[in-house]
């Protein structure tokens, strides 16, 4: 049996005791740290935004948002992207936050008073939070004075129906489009960011009975075909290489295309492209090797990467770019391989904690052009255009300490790294103003 190290802790009632004191006070911490999204959102109200110049060309400068439901006070966009860099959570993260804080303080004033006494607990309320959001103001009212005094007891499904009931009678519009949207319910997801080393991934969705009909259909003949092919692999799998096969048929033609009058079927092959890196030993047939899979950021086998690339597969080899190299050009514009370059050092934004994909941001120069910031490799680095727009526009500053590291400093003195991906905290705590 383990040892511990609780204090006083020697008897069963002690430990469940200890238990029950830690878990309240992870409440009260919780919460505070609500009760300080609160107070930051309002330090940061739609007044506290400087005037600026219209912005020229696409990087916008900085607007007042909604992150609350309606009547709650609009908050600078910028205001919880530092909140978010303190808590070492994403700036969507921290946007969710306040926007909770606000809900509640304002819109559910109740269920707040009884979080702020330990009779709620903070998941519940910020899950109710995210429920009225959508809601008019005497709905929200409605939905808090129901739960006064029982929001901590009731179900979470007896929760929901009471939204939806405020919902239809104190905005039918809303509900009507809610009911039209839930209708529609159907989706199929491929959790490609899931990829296991194999290669495999799992695929799941809800379709309509007679969409569901169909391609059972389909599938079952094209692991019928396998078969009479020769295929010696068991039914589930040929299945799954059936599916495989009846999406490569569909991207063999273009639905939009349109012939002329007599003309055949257009035919416009569509592409799927993935950046695969290969190790040195993946050159080789007779090595065992690995692939870094750049859009699932997953690492599979080379034997996975070549069954990839049998086949009607189109496979472009781009020549290795040396990471360390030093490239620069004299004009402002970006070239393609410096772009390349940037993206492959720096995977995802260079911000602290966003995970949004270097091939989805903008590439920015870490110092601006106007000052005198040159287009080279130590002065380029991948930014979202939100964080974009923050560094351009706010206090936000940062430098490139190396080709994949970048020292950030935060309007109000927080200092962060974010080397290779990943963010920690230089300065726990920012100076004293």
């Amino acid at each position: 049996m383990a040892d511990h190290e609780l204090p006083e802790c020697d008897t069963p009632a002690a430990v469940l005791a200890f238990a029950q004191e830690q878990r309240a006070a992870a409440q009260r911490a919780e919460f505070g740290v609500l009760e300080a999204a609160l107070a930051w959102a309002a330090m940061h109200p739609a007044e506290s935004i400087s005037p600026q110049a219209p912005a020229a060309g696409w990087i916008f400068a900085e607007v007042a948002v909604p992150l609350g439901g309606e009547g709650t006070p609009l908050v600078a966009e910028f205001a919880p992207m530092e909140l978010g860099a303190a808590l070492g959570i994403s700036t969507d993260s921290a946007r969710a936050l306040v926007g909770a804080a606000l809900e509640l303080a304002h819109r559910l004033p109740r269920t707040w008073a009884q979080m702020r006494a330990g009779v709620v607990p903070v998941w519940k309320g910020r899950r109710l939070a995210q429920l009225t959001l959508r809601l008019p103001p005497e709905g929200a009212d409605f939905v808090d004075r129901q739960l006064a005094g029982r929001v901590g007891t009731v179900g979470w499904a007896g929760i929901e129906r009471l939204v939806d009931h405020a919902r239809a009678v104190f905005d039918p519009e809303g509900a009507e489009k809610q009911r039209r949207e839930a209708a529609d319910g159907r989706r199929f997801d491929v959790h490609t960011r899931e990829a296991a080393h194999d290669g495999t991934v799992h695929v799941e969705g809800e379709l309509d009975l007679a969409d569901a009909l169909d391609l059972d259909a389909a599938i079952r003949q094209g692991a019928e075909e396998l078969a009479a092919l020769g295929s010696a692999e068991s039914l589930d799998v040929r299945r799954s290489m059936a599916a495989g096969e009846l999406a490569r048929r569909q991207l063999a033609f273009d639905l939009r295309a349109e012939a002329g009058a007599g003309a055949a079927s257009v035919v416009k092959p569509r592409q799927v492209v993935i950046h695969v890196h290969l190790s040195d030993a993946a050159i080789s047939r007779n090595e065992a090797g690995i692939a870094h899979v750049e859009e699932t950021r997953s690492i599979v086998s080379t034997d996975q990467v070549r069954d990839w690339c049998s086949g009607d597969a189109q496979v472009t080899i781009k020549p290795v770019i040396d990471l360390g190299a030093h490239h620069h050009t004299d004009a402002y514009a970006v070239p393609d391989k410096l772009t390349e370059q940037t993206r492959l050092t720096q995977p995802v934004c260079a911000f602290p904690w966003c995970e949004r994909p270097a091939r989805r941001c903008d590439t920015d120069h870490v110092t601006a052009d106007g000052d005198g910031g040159p287009t080279c490799s130590c002065n380029l680095a991948p930014l979202c255009r939100r964080h974009h727009r923050a560094k351009t526009h706010t206090a936000w500053t940062y430098d490139a300490t190396d080709a994949s590291t970048y020292l950030w400093r935060s309007p109000h003195g927080l200092h962060l790294v974010k080397a290779r991906g990943e963010t920690r905290l230089v300065t726990a705590h920012p100076p004293d103003e």
